[in-house]
């Protein structure tokens, strides 16, 4: 007959059955959870949770993937691009997505590019500060591009051509705006970019973009692959008669200019003229404001934290080693 010890669980064991111990997950089950977070997240935190964790941070494979937007909903006083270009080098080359908001600059957007040969999809997130030049610049050492979001951000004709003739692979462009009625401004310059500079387009938004029929023509005939667009806001389109016929034969998935907005990203609202201000002597809207770079605010906020305590600021990522040993 078994004894009653033998024939129950102990009360230790039961509770040990119950915790599991994470340090004891293999270590590629240990990167899918990690990787589910931000980056921040990871090097503000998680990295900071035991030795095992911070080995697994340190791996060059988990920053193929770079997600920097949430930085303003975390409390945290560290400058987030000096907290991007830590987290770039950490990747050592394996880059292939990254996304910024906010605080993206033409030398930020030059060590992406310097430092990820290999980069595939590239978002830029509100980021007013980097300008036609860094632009440019960029697209020269981008040759494996195959996905481009520029959101809510406007560049020049002669930009987006460098963009199109330097990234021969890109099949997926985004190029969103503010949408607006009033004043009717019509501006086909970007149209004319994407229909002459990127034949292999799959899939392209132009969320409210001031583009005429002349320039949605102009894409249809240079895009021939084309499979999806997404033209909610460009109210400037007219999808009645044969160029909505042309549109519906050749797209697969369309979104027409007052097609719902649920499902986008961003604010989208409609500015219809009341964002210009009276008392403004300049006369400039909301959206001049925005395309001469006035949108753009850099990382503040009170602390008693000072950079000049570390020498890098990869350095202070590290010292996580003296608690770990």
């Amino acid at each position: 007959m078994e004894s009653p010890s033998s024939s129950t669980s102990s009360p230790s064991s039961t509770r040990s059955e119950q915790y599991r111990n994470w340090q004891e997950l293999p270590r590629d089950v240990t990167a899918s959870i990690l990787q589910r977070l931000g980056a921040i997240e990871i090097l503000d935190s998680a990295q900071k949770v035991c030795m095992h964790w911070r080995n697994v941070c340190k791996d060059p494979s988990m920053w193929r993937a770079i997600d920097m937007r949430n930085h303003e909903d975390l409390d945290t006083p560290f400058d987030p691009e000096k907290m991007c270009r830590h987290a770039i080098d950490r990747s050592s080359g394996q880059l292939r997505d990254i996304t910024i908001e906010h605080f993206g600059t033409d030398d930020l957007l030059n060590h992406i590019t310097n430092s990820s040969s290999q980069l595939r999809r590239l978002r830029l997130v509100s980021c007013y500060c980097i300008t036609d030049e860094g632009l440019n610049e960029a697209a020269a050492k981008l040759p494996l591009l195959e996905e481009l979001e520029i959101s809510p951000c406007s560049f020049s004709k002669e930009s987006l051509m460098a963009l199109g003739r330097c990234c021969p692979l890109l099949k997926s462009f985004k190029l969103n705006q503010q949408g607006f009625r009033w004043p009717r401004i019509e501006w086909d310059e970007e149209a004319v970019a994407v229909a002459e500079s990127m034949p292999e387009l799959r899939h392209l938004q132009l969320f409210g973009n001031k583009l005429t029929n002349d320039g949605l023509n102009a894409i249809l005939n240079g895009c021939p692959h084309l499979e999806s667009l997404d033209l909610r806001q460009c109210f400037n389109v007219n999808l009645s008669g044969d160029l909505g016929k042309r549109c519906a034969e050749r797209i697969k998935s369309l979104r027409c200019p007052n097609d719902p907005t649920d499902d986008y990203e961003f604010d989208a609202e409609i500015d219809d003229g009341g964002s210009f201000d009276e008392d403004d002597p300049s006369g400039m809207s909301d959206i001049d404001y925005l395309s001469e770079g006035y949108g753009y605010y850099e990382f503040s906020g009170e602390s008693d934290f000072s950079y000049d305590d570390f020498t890098d600021y990869g350095d202070f990522y590290d010292f996580g080693d003296y608690y770990f040993g």
